[in-house]
């Protein structure tokens, strides 16, 4: 008998989403439970040594960290969201690790105490993200027509761009139409729509009202 997996959320975790994403593209059934992150109760520090979502509970198991549930969830079930080369495969593996400083970076964003900070982060991130367009193919995603787990790290990326654009246009992604085309893509994706709940940018601009960082003092501008 397969065994129960349950996925241990918080309702904007962006690593959360990626385990989501490649379990409803391998068609694999699994429960969720969300934990407040900021009142973390004593079953889930149990369960997650580090304090962090995602944690995948497999039958009695708890597996933490996301680059290791995807990894797991790889190797326990078909469809595969890897090439079958090991090259493509390390390099995919090493894009995955770009999307997690990527994901960094948009901290830094929203955090920013003053303007000067954000334009810098947000600079950072156009740069990034230049990279990233020199490596895309024709799409419409990461590596050509076949869905991979490149993608399902960044349908969570792009979300946050999703509220940011209410705010204002940050350059970002100005002048990167294949990066602007393969967001647009991963939205449409049932599994990276499907990966958080309808209030999901409800939650974020809540959460960015509260960050009383420079983000804040825009969106208070802007309402």
């Amino acid at each position: 008998m397969t065994e129960k997996l349950v996925l241990i959320s918080h309702h904007l975790c962006p690593y959360v989403q990626r385990a989501a994403i490649a379990l409803t593209e391998k068609g694999v059934p699994f429960d969720r439970v969300y934990v407040d992150l900021g009142n973390k109760p004593d079953w889930f520090l149990a369960l997650s040594p580090l304090g962090k979502t995602p944690v995948l509970k497999v039958g009695e198991t708890a597996i933490f960290e996301s680059a290791v549930i995807l990894e797991y969830v790889e190797e326990t079930h078909l469809n595969p969201l890897h090439p079958a080369h090991p090259i493509s495969r390390a390099e995919h593996r090493s894009w995955i690790a770009f999307g997690s400083a990527v994901l960094n970076d948009i901290a830094g964003f929203y955090s920013a105490p003053d303007g000067k900070t954000l334009s810098a982060k947000a600079n950072t991130l156009a740069a990034k993200f230049e990279r990233l367009e020199g490596r895309l193919s024709a799409g419409p995603y990461f590596d050509g027509k076949r869905f991979s787990l490149v993608d399902a790290v960044f349908g969570p990326v792009f979300r946050y761009f999703d509220v940011f654009d209410q705010i204002g246009d940050f350059g970002i992604l100005a002048d990167k139409p294949k990066a602007l085309a393969w967001r647009a893509a991963l939205a449409d994706r049932p599994s990276v729509r499907d990966a958080v709940a309808p209030d999901y940018g409800d939650r974020l601009w809540r959460f960015l009202q509260l960050r009383q960082s420079y983000l804040t003092r825009l969106i208070s501008e802007a309402a």
